[in-house]
């Protein structure tokens, strides 16, 4: 479902309002860039961004830097959001493994929505949700670490669910059968096209180091 050969990508990228191309000079200064204390929300794997640009429509108090490594999806997110004045939001071409050389000790909250399940075992460690990652992510947030997952695979949540637990997270929220049409949900171009065609999407909260 990867976009293919968007014509000048590249140059659309870098020419985009709210993107950086220079994401290592803000480490520890992500506060200084917004002009603010707000919480951070990243999402990691943003695709064409509809979740993180509604989100950051909808929360004016927080700040949201949207995460993708894909230039042809990217791009997408990029046209979008060139069309509007969000205070709130940067976008970043990245990925994930690099994170601590981006942030430290600055993100609140982790969306990963619809990430690669990567489902043969052998290339477990390349989930989001796998240790090693967990282990990434220690790095980046605050205090509380609180990641936010949707999928409609369900292997994938299940061995999030797992993994999270197993490396000391609490899950104060699950399902397997999300109500996509809530008024807080806000659906990315994966889920939507999901719900159309009547596939059950999972979602989980997941805390750790709250008190």
């Amino acid at each position: 479902m990867r976009l293919k050969n968007v014509k000048g990508a590249n140059e659309i990228i870098v020419k985009g309002k709210y993107y950086l191309d220079n994401p290592n000079d803000y480490k520890g200064k992500w506060n200084k860039l917004f002009n603010n204390n707000n919480p951070i929300h990243i999402e990691i794997g943003m695709g064409k961004g509809n979740f993180i640009i509604e989100s950051a429509k909808r929360n004016a108090n927080i700040n949201y830097i949207g995460i993708e490594k894909y230039d042809s999806v990217i791009v997408r997110a990029i046209q979008k959001s060139n069309e509007l004045e969000l205070a709130n939001l940067k976008i970043i071409r990245m990925d994930a493994k690099d994170l601590e050389d981006v942030f430290f000790r600055e993100v609140d909250t982790i969306y990963l929505n619809f990430s690669d399940p990567w489902p043969k075992d052998r290339h477990a460690k390349r989930r989001l949700t796998s240790p090693i990652f967990l282990s990434i992510y220690d790095k980046v947030f605050k205090d509380t670490k609180r990641i936010v997952m949707k999928t409609d695979n369900i292997n994938l949540f299940n061995y999030s669910l797992d993994s999270l637990k197993d490396y000391g997270y609490d899950i104060i929220y699950k399902t397997n059968n999300l109500d996509c049409l809530s008024s807080d949900n806000i659906m990315t171009e994966y889920e939507s096209k999901f719900y159309n065609k009547g596939i059950k999407i999972n979602k989980l909260e997941a805390i750790k180091g709250h008190k």
